[in-house]
């Protein structure tokens, strides 16, 4: 099969052009400062890429000075390349959350993204709830000594103009449980009680083996640090497809909150996050069980409406004398068809016709 990298034919934005230039003039106006750089802030001594700590943590409940849910309060601004954030726009989608909690998609500012994600696909380049072109804009209002990179998902209280959780860990989590009264009758229960504590640990664990690691790779500035990620990657990989021999999803017959985060690191690897690394032994389609997997995952309509293979891709680089084969032939092969080719995982399930369990 060819390397995977075209687009899902579902998509609510288009492309306007934001030049380096406009994005710089923008920036100066708004007084944005230049987007710092990881492999320049934060790299440690051995070489390797240690992320940064998420700014905004504050958790939502009932207790004092944590976040209330409130419906129609909250927008999530998510980026279609950032598997972080998709994990978020995935989740509020499954759970209908839809009305409760608004939605923009966020772009590179500018051709070299030099002032971070900016609204890109709004006219003049502006969210029209929140008046700004710049994430960076919403940091500020929450904390404008805050210099670091300004990440997404950032969930924006649409009343302060200011992010309040930019906290990738938990924030599906809190999804699924703070905002519970405002998710369809019939949404599923990706986070059950009493798998909460299991849940919890396999994601710490998948965070740093699995999502984590491509960037891990691709940041790092030795062989060393990069060995170390690598091995760490192929060593989890192993463990999943063995794991999933035997499951129909990562906690038996029904799709849960973990099932998100590793979905959103398979769908980019072959489309994209191969590029930026060395020899890879083993592509997705190499682990039969994974590749049916996320095959699987990917026919439900929250995963397909949220996955975008062209933008995983990326344009092929004009005037430039090589370009990546997906960016060559993204639009040549109907990818969206390989990707909904049928598999046999129902096999593994007691509930082979329902993939959710329900509240």
């Amino acid at each position: 099969m060819a390397d995977i990298g075209a687009s899902c034919s579902i998509s609510a934005h288009s492309t306007v052009e934001w030049t380096d230039a406009q994005a710089e003039a923008d920036a100066k106006e708004r007084g944005v400062y230049p987007r710092p750089k990881e492999i320049k802030e934060e790299i440690d001594e051995r070489g390797a890429f240690i992320r940064q700590p998420n700014r905004f943590t504050t958790p939502f409940g009932d207790g004092e000075g944590e976040l209330k849910a409130e419906p129609g309060r909250y927008k999530l601004l998510w980026a279609k390349l950032c598997h972080w954030s998709n994990r978020a726009s995935i989740v509020r989608e499954l759970l209908g959350l839809e009305d409760a909690i608004s939605i923009n998609i966020v772009e590179h500012s500018g051709e070299s993204n030099e002032y971070g994600w900016g609204f890109r696909n709004d006219p003049d380049h502006t969210d029209p709830e929140l008046g700004t072109k710049f994430l960076s804009e919403l940091y500020r209002n929450a904390d404008p000594e805050y210099k670091g990179r300004c990440t997404v998902p950032s969930l924006v209280d649409k009343t302060t103009k200011k992010v309040v959780n930019n906290d990738y860990h938990r924030l599906t989590n809190y999804f699924e449980v703070a905002f519970r009264p405002w998710q369809a009758e019939d949404a599923p229960d990706l986070y059950p009680e009493e798998l909460r504590k299991e849940i919890d640990d396999f994601n710490d664990w998948l965070f740093p083996n699995i999502n984590n690691a491509h960037y891990r790779m691709a940041f790092c500035q030795s062989l060393e640090a990069y060995k170390e990620a690598f091995d760490d990657f192929y060593a989890a990989m192993d463990k999943l497809e063995k794991r999933l021999s035997e499951n129909r999803f990562l906690f038996g017959d029904y799709v849960t909150d973990s099932d998100v985060r590793f979905y959103v690191t398979l769908v980019r690897w072959d489309t994209h996050y191969y590029r930026n690394l060395g020899p890879q032994p083993r592509r997705v389609k190499d682990y039969p069980n994974i590749w049916g997997y996320v095959r699987d995952l990917y026919v439900i309509p929250a995963f397909k409406n949220n996955t975008y293979f062209r933008a995983f891709a990326g344009e092929r680089n004009k005037g430039a004398l090589f370009t990546s084969f997906n960016g060559r032939f993204s639009d040549k092969i109907d990818y969206e068809a390989i990707f909904s080719e049928p598999t046999d995982r129902a096999r593994l399930s007691k509930t082979p016709d329902e993939k959710f369990r329900r509240h």
